[in-house]
């Protein structure tokens, strides 16, 4: 039996399922054709980034947030090909019966320490990130950066995808707590790669208890419907059920008062238990609220909370929630509040939300469009050549070379643009800068240097022979960082809805190099 601790055997499972065929079968007929064709050892360069935003159908995100690069890199740290693996795969056979993989190719990806030759630089996980911009750049032999691409784009599209979400949610919230409740819901065990993003994203724990014990997180809970059920046939009714639930956590007593009637039953029977808690003691957390008019029932509930002397007790809500959802909410209970009187901020600042389907489904954009692009090689010489791709799109034609992205702050410190170039070029070498939309000819913008107070960097080594592993962030150093990085948005950026966009822009030299490449392919 394993001693190790429950958080490390839990942690390690999330990758267990990922070897090193986790892969798109066209991956390795290309790797074949390098390997075969005597080119698989030319040095490549490729890029991920994203296209747009989400678009929740009515709604486009304004910003991303980055996730899932610490499972990514343990995959990648622990890649081994087997025995069994090249078997597998020499068993395999076109219709005529000859093998699919030959000899050469399987003896070269047999080779011990195959994926060790590569360098991977990345912008932090957690930080904000933006369309077009290269979030992850992989250098190594062509091969093997082929192989990896399938894998990073899993590993990377869905987490940043509901890590956004995420964001979107906490700020809609406006301070309240938020909670991951989606599990119930989600992709199978992808929900595990689903949380973290999310707690990445600002929840501030989840349900799952596996995930939390896995993340460090106590795992947070009520009750449903189906207690109250239970001790209503029993013939001790809900406030049965409220004494059962309080007898055995007294301390983390919640209590889900909607299963009879919220404001003549549920919340008064709760009051009544709460009276008996803090009798024996004790002092109740609060209520659940999960159906109906949330918003008008979480300003009564807190009417009769306050009335009974439990101002500080928090009123949970769930029920299909969302950022947009929420945000009615509070809208809502301003409404409720100044037409009954009270402080609608005394009651916002008591709830809590529990977001499950909406949240670990991205509900209106189910999947992120990042793509990973071969955009440099190295040529038979050892000189590195840029490499393009021509499509009718604009949108589509990749960014080729090695490069660099700032982050440009404002003199109120505020990013306003990530400026994306040549890796050996100074950004804002002048006093007055033209910079170039991304993906539309024409639109420029001029940056003065005077405005800009802050030019960062984006991206680090995370991977490569050369670096020693680093310690991992924990889960809240990466939720405060996206914290950091979003408080840094303009208001406008952060809005929910018709957002103002944020400036990616490419140095002139990028943006030349890129027309030149289009021009002579085009030839």
């Amino acid at each position: 039996m394993s001693h190790e601790p429950l958080a490390t055997t839990v942690a390690d499972r999330w990758t267990a399922t990922r070897g090193p065929l986790f892969t798109d079968m066209y991956e390795l007929t290309m790797a074949q054709v390098y390997v075969t064709q005597g080119i698989s050892e030319q040095r490549a360069h490729f890029d991920y980034f994203f296209r747009s935003t989400p678009d929740y159908g009515t709604h486009q995100a304004g910003f991303g947030v980055f996730a899932g690069l610490d499972p990514f890199l343990s995959w990648v740290n622990n890649l081994e090909i087997t025995a069994a693996h090249i078997e597998a795969l020499a068993a395999m056979t076109a219709p005529t019966g000859t093998p699919v993989f030959g000899t050469q190719f399987l003896d070269w990806l047999a080779t011990p320490s195959r994926f060790d030759d590569i360098e991977i630089r990345s912008i932090a996980e957690g930080r904000v990130v933006h369309p077009h911009v290269p979030i992850v750049t992989v250098t190594g032999p062509l091969a093997v950066c082929q192989l990896l691409e399938t894998s990073l784009l899993n590993h990377f599209n869905y987490p940043t995808l509901i890590a956004t979400k995420a964001a979107r949610v906490v700020q809609s919230a406006r301070g309240g707590s938020v909670l991951e409740f989606g599990m119930r819901r989600g992709p199978s065990t992808g929900v595990n790669e689903g949380i973290r993003a999310a707690l990445i994203g600002g929840c501030v724990s989840t349900s799952n208890v596996e995930a939390a014990i896995a993340l460090g997180k106590q795992p947070i809970g009520t009750h449903a419907h189906a207690l109250v059920q239970a001790y209503m046939a029993l013939g001790d009714g809900e406030i049965g059920a409220f004494r059962a639930m309080a007898a055995t956590a007294p301390d983390e007593c919640i209590l889900l008062v909607d299963t009879v009637n919220t404001l003549d039953s549920g919340v008064p029977n709760a009051i009544t238990v709460f009276d008996e808690l803090r009798a024996a003691g004790h002092e109740p957390v609060g209520v659940r609220l999960d159906s109906g008019d949330l918003a008008y029932l979480a300003v009564q509930a807190a009417q009769l909370l306050d009335a009974a002397g439990y101002p500080d007790a928090s009123i949970v809500l769930s029920s299909d929630l969302d950022e947009l959802n929420i945000w009615q909410i509070l809208t809502q209970i301003a409404d409720y509040a100044e037409l009954l009187g009270i402080d609608a901020v005394s009651v916002s600042k008591r709830l809590v939300y529990g977001v499950g389907t909406r949240l670990i489904t991205s509900h209106g954009s189910g999947a992120l469009n990042g793509v990973y692009k071969l955009v440099g090689i190295e040529n038979r010489d050892g000189d590195w050549t840029p490499a393009i791709k021509i499509s009718e799109d604009p949108g589509k034609v990749p960014l080729p070379g090695r490069k660099a992205v700032w982050r440009l702050y404002d003199q109120r410190g505020a990013a306003v643009v990530d400026l994306i170039g040549l890796a050996d070029e100074e950004p804002l070498a002048d006093e007055v800068t033209v910079v170039h939309h991304p993906s539309h000819d024409g639109i420029n913008q001029v940056i003065r240097r005077a405005d800009i107070s802050h030019i960062e960097l984006l991206h680090d080594t995370v991977f490569s022979e050369d670096i020693d592993a680093t310690s991992t962030p924990t889960i809240d150093e990466l939720a405060e960082r996206c914290r950091v990085d979003v408080d840094r948005l303009d208001i406008g950026v952060r809005r929910l809805v018709n957002p103002h966009r944020y400036h990616v822009s490419l140095t002139s030299k990028l943006y030349e190099l890129r027309k030149t490449l289009v021009a002579d392919a085009q030839v």
